[in-house]
């Protein structure tokens, strides 16, 4: 079992970002047995649901996932309803509300839109939360369609002593692109990245953790964003620079025989 697990993560890492809910959905069919652990393991493109009570949004993930229901972070209910479903202690609710509404604000200031919700759950030795945020951007820009979508999962391991707690975060940005023009055609992009980093920091009451977690989920983006950059967006045009030039072979060797020209004019 082992041994297939892997090797079904190891085919969804190669597999296209951009279509991995039918990769995984076809993945699910092949080996039904799998279904729960390829769920959990595999990140996919969040989801946004509408909470009718406080007329806000949320999103779902496999951590605010109990059966068939999704709770929602803003009245922590179910929906569907689901009377005994799983919920987190009262002071952890508290901090998983703080944490909600501090978030909003991050979103509200970095992306300028967008769906972000925050859960909680108590661990034996601390706690654990995840962090969701979801940008879409579907209009034109400067006359050429566009099409955007930012997803990101941070999930955060909170273990507790007196004054210090040691936060362990596991971050996953999901990217996606999409452009079509005349001259270019359908140009498509996505991809994903994920990192891990491990700190200490000292603790007075609950709202230190939600500040504590906000600075690690701030600089882990901040740096997500910029390997993307480079990784994505810096090596593709490397790439089509490589493939095709701008400028033609016969005004290149002009160039060349011009430069050629020169130093051996210096070197006289």
């Amino acid at each position: 079992m082992a041994d297939q697990l892997d090797c079904a993560l190891d085919l969804m890492r190669r597999m296209p970002p951009a279509k991995i809910e039918d990769n995984l959905a076809g993945l699910i069919d092949l080996v039904p047995d799998l279904t729960e652990q390829l769920l959990s393991a595999v990140d996919q493109p969040l989801k946004v649901a509408h909470d009718s009570s406080s007329r806000r949004d949320y999103l779902l993930c496999d951590y605010n996932r109990d059966g068939d229901s999704y709770r929602s972070p803003w009245s922590n209910r179910y929906d569907p309803p689901l009377p005994d479903g799983n919920t987190p202690s009262q002071q952890l609710r508290n901090l998983e509300s703080q944490a909600n509404e501090v978030f909003d604000i991050y979103r509200d200031l970095y992306f300028e839109g967008g769906v972000s919700s925050v859960y909680c759950w108590d661990l034996d030795t601390g706690f654990a939360s995840v962090i969701l945020i979801k940008k879409t951007q579907d209009q034109s820009k400067k006359g050429q369609p566009m099409k955007g979508t930012w997803d990101s999962i941070h999930v955060v391991d909170v273990q507790d002593s007196k004054r210090t707690a040691h936060y362990k975060l596991t971050s996953t940005v999901m990217l996606s692109i999409e452009t079509q023009t005349e001259q270019t055609g359908l140009v498509s992009l996505s991809g994903s990245l994920t990192r891990q980093t491990e700190t200490d920091a000292p603790i007075t009451d609950s709202s230190s953790h939600v500040s504590n977690i906000g600075k690690m989920v701030e600089d882990m983006e901040s740096r997500l964003r910029t390997s993307i950059d480079t990784i994505y967006f810096g090596k593709t045009k490397d790439i089509i620079n490589e493939l095709r030039q701008t400028t033609a072979n016969s005004t290149l060797a002009q160039r060349r025989a011009f430069q050629a020209q020169i130093a051996g004019a210096i070197t006289k």
